[in-house]
């Protein structure tokens, strides 16, 4: 019988679960994955009007967020740190048959992998939300594998403070330190160490350099893994190695700074609908919006039929020649479009015509009289009627301008099609310039 039971001692003690998984399943990681996850959950729920349907702005929301994310898994694995203190285990585990080095992997890896996986499920969930009202372009994964590893550095440096520090307000303390510390890091792009914050600000339209993840990654990493070294190896001169290599991505990162980022191709590109007349043109990130704008502007086009002297187009470039008008901006997300749809296609049509008078800030009191009558007929302001109801009760030079600008409207309603057509054919001809001579008077 003592002969069985010492055979089965030795499965029984193959059988038993690695430390690791312990911690895994049943200690403190498990809680810091759910704080990242509601973190992430928080962060973009509160503003899911500014990036559900837009990937560039989902990403950047969810970079961004690394100023509080990387904080608390810092401050999450300090806490995880300095477990053994608070239950007064020091000198029990230290008795352990396990080096330095897999003791505190087993405990450090376990919180790492949660916060890791905590956020990898925020972004996919975030991605999944913000599918069913993309309008252009695909979902941004260029920042995923760097904004990671900055993560689980995080967790892993925030254990060693835990284990050095003898205090219960290391994790908080350092949390507060992360924040403040992110926060004034890569604030200002004038500031060459803007390009070392894992947490810096990127704009909807930018993209990392295909190598920047990979150098980011080694920047936090390398100094994450040369602490845990430092801490835990019998030759500290091995975290020389991974330090060296923190220190060359860094500075890689400093001397590249702004060329680390590349605009996207897509905002530089326009998506057009050429069956109308000026043709409308939108940003290719924003190509699944191109029929509410054609839907927004129909009302303008069927007016415009056979009109000359019109813009060869509108779009949304910055600049150009004078063939092109000006779309409003859609961004930023939020404003005009909330999850996929225009919020108030009267405005945004209003401020369509309004942008094809092009007389700039001429002080012609003819000119102004003239735009105004034009855009009344195109796309009436959203607000126009309640302007005119203060004018007829105003001054009397107020109700006098309104009485003349009624009658203007009503002589332009009032005129055949072939007539109105000539009048604004010789409107649109003024296009550019503060001279509306050849335009006939209402």
């Amino acid at each position: 019988m003592s002969a069985v039971t010492e055979r089965s001692a030795p499965a029984a003690r193959g059988r038993a679960p690695h430390p690791a998984r312990a911690e895994a399943v049943r200690g403190f990681a498990p809680f810091a994955g759910a704080a990242v996850l509601l973190t992430v959950g928080v962060m973009t729920g509160y503003k899911a009007d500014e990036w559900q349907g837009d990937w560039g702005a989902t990403a950047a929301l969810l970079h961004t967020g690394l100023l509080i994310l990387i904080p608390l898994a810092a401050a999450a694995g300090c806490w995880q740190g300095g477990r053994e203190r608070r239950r007064r285990t020091e000198e029990l585990w230290a008795t352990a048959a396990r080096p330095p080095l897999p003791r505190f992997l087993a405990s450090a890896l376990p919180t790492a992998a949660w916060v890791a996986l905590g956020y990898l499920t925020g972004v996919a969930l975030a991605l999944l939300a913000c599918r069913p009202y993309a309008l252009g372009g695909g979902p941004r994964l260029g920042l995923l594998p760097g904004d990671t590893v900055a993560l689980v550095a995080a967790s892993l440096t925030g254990q060693v403070l835990g284990r050095v520090v003898p205090t219960r307000l290391a994790a908080p303390l350092l949390a507060l330190a992360g924040y403040v510390g992110l926060g004034l890091l890569g604030r200002s792009p004038a500031d060459p160490s803007h390009a070392l914050s894992p947490a810096r600000l990127v704009g909807d339209a930018q993209l990392p350099v295909w190598w920047q993840p990979a150098a980011m990654a080694a920047w936090t990493g390398g100094l994450a893994l040369a602490a845990v070294l430092a801490y835990t190896a019998r030759r500290r001169v091995t975290a020389l190695l991974p330090l060296a290599a923190a220190v060359a991505a860094g500075v890689l990162l400093v001397q590249t700074g702004d060329g680390l980022w590349r605009p996207d191709p897509l905002s530089q590109r326009q998506v057009c609908d050429t069956s109308t007349t000026p043709a409308i043109c939108v940003n290719a990130r924003y190509a699944g919006l191109l029929p509410q704008v054609k839907e927004a502007l129909s009302g303008i086009t069927d007016k415009l039929e056979g009109v000359e002297n019109l813009p060869e187009r509108w779009d949304d470039l910055p600049g150009g020649p004078d063939d092109r008008a000006h779309l409003p901006m859609v961004t930023p997300i939020g404003w005009s479009v909330v999850r996929g749809r225009l919020t108030d296609p009267r405005q945004y049509a209003w401020e369509a015509a309004a942008a094809l008078e092009g007389h700039g800030n001429c002080d012609d009191p003819r000119v102004a009289e003239l735009d105004e009558l034009v855009e009344h007929y195109l796309a009436p302001s959203p607000g126009e009627s309640h302007f005119d109801d203060l004018y007829r009760d105003g001054t009397k030079a107020e109700r006098a301008e309104q009485r003349r600008e009624e009658a203007g409207r009503a002589r332009l309603a009032v005129m055949s099609a072939g007539e109105r057509r000539d009048w604004l054919s010789a409107y649109f001809a003024t296009t550019g310039r503060c001279d509306v001579k050849g335009v006939p008077a209402l």
